[in-house]
């Protein structure tokens, strides 16, 4: 049963991997070119585990410790897990002591697959949830590892990296559009960022816009499940 998840679930991961073995390894450079040894990297990427938020911390480590500071940046930095998590409440059924790990390692890439992903019948779901959200922490962890190991002797621009992982998103985004016949719950949720974009500037659209999406959502639902 595990096996037959772990192979069903590593294709979905490989577009993630391309992309966090570059990204996590710009970490693991960066925190080398701010003075921090190869470990640091390879604790935080496998205790933090939330891409933006490592990339703040190395930063505040450099300062003095302000909890606070850190607790509230933390919490607008990836306060869009909350909709993840009320997404995913009834796919975290019965997965027993998966689901704290599931919890735990929910970043935005292993949402869009254990969201999207159509699991074949004869494969345990959570499972097939678990091993989407282990390699995606094993790829971060590695290429975290390997930027901390040899950041002192390899250096290059890593500016535009970042868009690899928009770039994936993208790709996942018209899969799903693809496979749906209705499409208007994602012409809502982009019509709704773009006007939340307008109005709270491109800083600040993001909670607002989860907040609209999922009221709009919730008010319309029973009208979209009709169609």
């Amino acid at each position: 049963m595990k096996r037959k998840a772990l192979r069903a679930a590593f294709p979905h991961t490989l577009p993630i991997m391309a992309g966090f073995l570059f990204l996590g390894a710009a970490y693991g450079i960066y925190m080398k070119v701010l003075g921090f040894e190869f470990y640091y990297p390879m604790i935080m990427s496998l205790t933090i585990f939330a891409g933006s938020v490592e990339f703040v911390v190395a930063n505040l480590l450099l300062g003095a410790f302000h909890p606070i500071q850190v607790l509230l940046m933390t919490l607008i930095l990836n306060a869009r897990h909350l909709f993840y998590g009320i997404s995913m409440l009834e796919r975290f059924q019965n997965t027993g002591w998966k689901k704290y790990y599931l919890i735990f390692g929910m970043c935005d890439e292993s949402f869009s697959v254990n969201y999207t992903a159509d699991i074949p019948k004869d494969i345990d779901s959570g499972w097939f949830m678990f091993f989407v959200t282990f390699l995606n922490h094993i790829y971060w962890f590695v290429g975290a590892t390997l930027g901390g190991v040899f950041g002192s002797v390899i250096s290059f621009n890593t500016e535009g990296l970042e868009f690899v992982m928009t770039a994936m998103f993208v790709v996942i985004f018209m899969e799903q559009w693809m496979k749906d016949e209705k499409h208007s719950p994602a012409v809502l949720g982009i019509g709704i960022s773009f006007l939340c974009l307008g109005i709270f500037g491109a800083e600040y659209f993001m909670i607002p816009s989860m907040i609209g999406i999922l009221a709009v959502l919730t008010w319309m639902r029973g009208s979209l499940e009709q169609d």
